[in-house]
C-alpha cells in the first residue's frame, strides 16, 4: 500500500463505528479531519479503483457481516462553529464532523427556534441534509440553506442552495437521484431570531401542558430537554448500557399513500377509516404510522426473532439483543416488511442505510 499523509489502515472493524453495533471489517479506511485529507483519500480511492463510502456518526447505518470491500473515509471535520447575523436572521455553518446534538444545543442556548425539536437525534451534522432529518414536527430542511461538499464527480467543492437539495420526506438529491456524488462537509442554518419553539407534536404538548399562565412559555432550552426526556422514554435516546440502545433509530419510515388506502386498511382491520392514525402530506395524499401497521401485524414492543427484536419502548426501531449479526438484522426486517405487505398492501421503506 503507498504511503500517504492520511492514514489508511486495513480491515478494520465497523461494528464499533455504528450504533447498531454490527458489521464486518473494511477493507481499506481512513478518517480525515480537513477537506484537504478528504480530497487525499478520493484521490487514492481513484488511483486504486475502490469504491468509498462515506462514514459520519453511523447512527442510520447497517453494515454487512461482510463488511465494506473498499475505502470508508469516516468524516471527522469538526471545526468551531461559525455565525453570521443580518438582522433578523442568523446564519450558523458547522462542519461534518460536528456532533449533531450538540449543535443542536448551541443553537437552543443562543435562545433560537428552528431545530430544537431535533434534540437527541445521534450522528453528526454532515448527515442530516442527507435523509432531511426530522422529529416532533421539524425538519432540517426548513433551516439549511446551503450545503457544501465535494463533488466525486468534478473533483471540486461545490456549494448547493436549498432549492438544488431536492428535499422531501426523508429525501435529498444525497441519498437518491445524486447517491454518491457528493459528500457534504458543512452544512449552513439560517434560523428566524423571531420564531417560536415548535410545540406542534402531540408528546410535546402533553410535556407542556401543565405549564399554566404564569409560568413563561417554554424556551428552545426547555424544548430541547424536553425532546431528549421523550426519547430517552422511548428508548430512542443511545444511552450506552441500555437494553434498547443498539439501535438505528427509527428502522422503518412511514409510508406515504393515496386517501383510499385508509378506506382498504379500514375495511382489513374492520374499524371505522376515521380510526386510523394518519396526517396530510403533499399531494393531497396522506403520511400513515409505520409503528401503527407493525403493531396491527403482530410485531409489538419487546418482539424478538433470534438475536434481534423489537425495542421496549418503541415500536420502530429494531435492536441488536447483544450478539445480532446483520444477517439477523435483515431476516427480522424482511419478516416484518413481508407481513405488513401481505397485509395491508404497503410497502415498507427502511430508513438505515445499508452499504
Amino acid at each position: 500500500m503507498e504511503t500517504l499523509p492520511i492514514r489508511v489502515q486495513e480491515q478494520v472493524l465497523l461494528a464499533p463505528f455504528t450504533t447498531f453495533r454490527i458489521g464486518g471489517p473494511a477493507r481499506y479506511f481512513c478518517e480525515v479531519a480537513s477537506e484537504a485529507e478528504l480530497v487525499e483519500a478520493v484521490q487514492f480511492a481513484g488511483r486504486n479503483s475502490l469504491k468509498i463510502f462515506v462514514l459520519g456518526g453511523g447512527s442510520n447505518l447497517l453494515v454487512s457481516d461482510d463488511g465494506f470491500d473498499g475505502l470508508v473515509i469516516h468524516i471527522a471535520i469538526d471545526d468551531p462553529i461559525e455565525s453570521v447575523g443580518d438582522g433578523q436572521f442568523v446564519n450558523y455553518t458547522a462542519t461534518a464532523g460536528t456532533d449533531w446534538n450538540a449543535f443542536v444545543l448551541h443553537i437552543c442556548e443562543q435562545g433560537i427556534s428552528g431545530v430544537e425539536c431535533l434534540a437527541g437525534i445521534p450522528g453528526s451534522v454532515g448527515g442530516t441534509p442527507v435523509q432531511n432529518v426530522g422529529a416532533y414536527g421539524q425538519e432540517v430542511a426548513s433551516t439549511i440553506t446551503g450545503v457544501r461538499a465535494f463533488d466525486v464527480e468534478t473533483g471540486v467543492f461545490v456549494t448547493l442552495a436549498h432549492d438544488q437539495c431536492g428535499f422531501a420526506y426523508r429525501h435529498s438529491i444525497f441519498n437518491t437521484s445524486q447517491r454518491g456524488r457528493y459528500i457534504v462537509t458543512a452544512v449552513t442554518f439560517r434560523f428566524d431570531l423571531n420564531a417560536r419553539p415548535n410545540l406542534a407534536y402531540a408528546d410535546l404538548q402533553r410535556h407542556f401542558a401543565d405549564w399554566d399562565a404564569t409560568r413563561p412559555a417554554p424556551t428552545p432550552l426547555d424544548v430541547y430537554h424536553a425532546v431528549r426526556a421523550i426519547r430517552h422514554g422511548k428508548g430512542m435516546l443511545i444511552v450506552e448500557g441500555e437494553a434498547d440502545c443498539r439501535s438505528a433509530g427509527s428502522f422503518f419510515k412511514n409510508p406515504v399513500v393515496a386517501p383510499s388506502v385508509l378506506t382498504r386498511i379500514a375495511a382489513n382491520l374492520q374499524l371505522p377509516a376515521g380510526e386510523i392514525p394518519h396526517w396530510p402530506a403533499a399531494g393531497g395524499q396522506v403520511k400513515l404510522p409505520a409503528a401503527w401497521l407493525l403493531e396491527k401485524a403482530g410485531f409489538i414492543k419487546g418482539f424478538t426473532l433470534g438475536h434481534a427484536g423489537i425495542s421496549s419502548r418503541h415500536t420502530l426501531a429494531l435492536i441488536n439483543r447483544g450478539h445480532a449479526t446483520a444477517t439477523d438484522m435483515v431476516a427480522l426486517r424482511d419478516r416484518i416488511s413481508s407481513e405488513v405487505l401481505s397485509r395491508f398492501e404497503i410497502r415498507l421503506e427502511q430508513e438505515p442505510v445499508q452499504p
